[in-house]
């Protein structure tokens, strides 16, 4: 089976390295400043064993992602794979319930860089120059995608090299002041502990579904998608184990209490300018992950466009920069309404929930993918192991599911109920507009 390509207007200038910057960039965002703390008070010196099993989990993951990503080629990332692979009602729900995640993500960080300059420039606190802040930074970052992917992709690369460099710093100044004794085990850890601080550090490696959103601007997809996501993925594991390491051995038993623990283990090592680099580092890694996503999520909303699900202007492309010119700059407003106004806190309850029921289906999707032999161009990746790596997937997921809430559980209903209405209501003007195709 040949899918047909739907985005001929947009411009595939995203290879390998551009892909595998933009999913660092996405995956390391503020969490990895904060979560050695969480991981320290769940299993202290063991913690290095929660980022092993997250790692193995996201492995899995990113294995069905890989092969999904080989095969269909079409903006929207998981919702294309999942619409190819199910249909065009299980595609939009799957997309609504992604495109919903990763905005309430999106402007929750958005948020909380604009707090992190407020601290450095103190000039910036009151809630005018705050909110004028953010406004600036979004509409920046869209106008900068706006003018073209090539350039928006060489600024989340720069990003990328801009949020590392304090964490490689930390780790290449702090190994040499581990102190052995910090990272000795007293006893095994419980499989039970393991489990709750693999739940909560799996939110860390989320991001490579945002990052595959422009998958219409990839080229070479059977090729570029499978190398970006592992030289992503190992780059990612290598930065995380090694900065819990250096935080836990700097700091031993303390590092639990900080809630800034990498500043406090730079602190320790370097004194007030590491603690001040790390300070920065923080803010740019937020700033960072807010590009990434910028480049990301209004392809989602191309893409409803492009399908019919949104008025078809939403999918509009820019006549001399061949990019989604409205879906930016809808997105954008989007963002600045819920950074600004804080009613993001609804989204955020059912981001992390929704997010993985998206996994969920994209795993799920690979196995149909495969039953039909879907393909573009090239010899798709096929994950190993034949459907044992899918069918783990999906069982690892529902158990970080089991996690959830019940309040979660009835958001994430609702965001279904509304995907559905949504789905109906578009249903003339879509067979409109194939009626008018054919």
């Amino acid at each position: 089976m040949t899918v047909a390509p739907r985005d001929t207007a947009l411009l595939r200038a995203l290879g390998v390295w551009g892909l595998a910057a933009n999913i660092v960039n996405i995956t390391i965002g503020g969490g990895i400043f904060r979560l050695p703390a969480a991981a320290a008070g769940a299993l202290g010196a063991a913690a290095p064993i929660a980022y092993v099993v997250c790692a193995i989990a996201m492995g899995l993951i990113v294995l069905c992602f890989a092969e999904a990503g080989s095969r269909v080629s079409l903006t929207g990332g998981l919702y294309a794979y999942v619409e190819v692979a199910f249909g065009p009602f299980v595609g939009f729900l799957a997309g609504v319930m992604l495109w919903a995640g990763m905005t309430a993500a999106l402007s929750a960080v958005a948020s909380f860089f604009a707090d992190a300059v407020v601290a450095l420039v103190p000039s910036l606190a009151s809630p005018f120059a705050r909110a004028t802040f953010l406004v600036v930074v979004v509409v920046a970052l869209a106008a900068l995608n706006v003018i073209g992917v090539r350039q928006a992709n060489r600024f989340n690369v720069a990003m990328t090299v801009a949020k590392l460099l304090p964490l490689i710093l930390l780790i290449a100044v702090g190994l040499g002041a581990v102190h052995g004794r910090n990272l000795a085990w007293s006893s095994a850890p419980p499989v039970r502990g393991v489990a709750r601080a693999s739940a909560v550090l799996i939110f860390a490696f989320l991001g490579v579904e945002s990052a595959l959103v422009p998958s219409g601007e990839v080229r070479d997809p059977a090729r570029t998608v499978p190398r970006a996501i592992f030289l992503a993925m190992v780059a990612v594991t290598i930065v995380y184990l090694l900065i819990q390491i250096v935080a836990q051995g700097v700091l031993g038993a303390s590092l639990a209490a900080q809630t800034n623990p990498l500043a406090a283990a730079a602190g320790a090592v370097m004194g007030a300018p590491g603690r001040n680099v790390i300070l920065i580092g923080s803010a740019l890694s937020m700033f960072g992950y807010v590009s990434g996503m910028t480049l990301a999520v209004p392809r989602m909303l191309f893409a409803f466009g492009r399908d019919g699900f949104l008025p078809a202007g939403i999918a509009a492309v820019h006549d001399r920069y061949r990019t989604p010119h409205v879906a930016i700059a809808l997105q954008a407003i989007v963002v600045i309404a819920l950074a600004v106004s804080g009613s993001f806190e609804t989204l955020a309850i059912i981001a992390n929930g929704s997010i993985l029921l998206v996994y969920v289906a994209c795993c799920a999707a690979v196995l149909r993918l495969r039953r039909l032999d879907v393909r573009e161009s090239g010899t798709p990746f096929h994950a190993p192991l034949g459907g044992i790596v899918p069918v783990l997937a999906i069982a690892v997921i529902v158990w970080l599911l089991t996690s959830l809430s019940l309040a979660e559980w009835r958001a994430l209903l609702i965001v279904a109920v509304v995907a559905s209405l949504a789905y109906v209501a578009s249903l003339p003007s879509r067979r409109g507009a194939q009626a008018a195709a054919r």
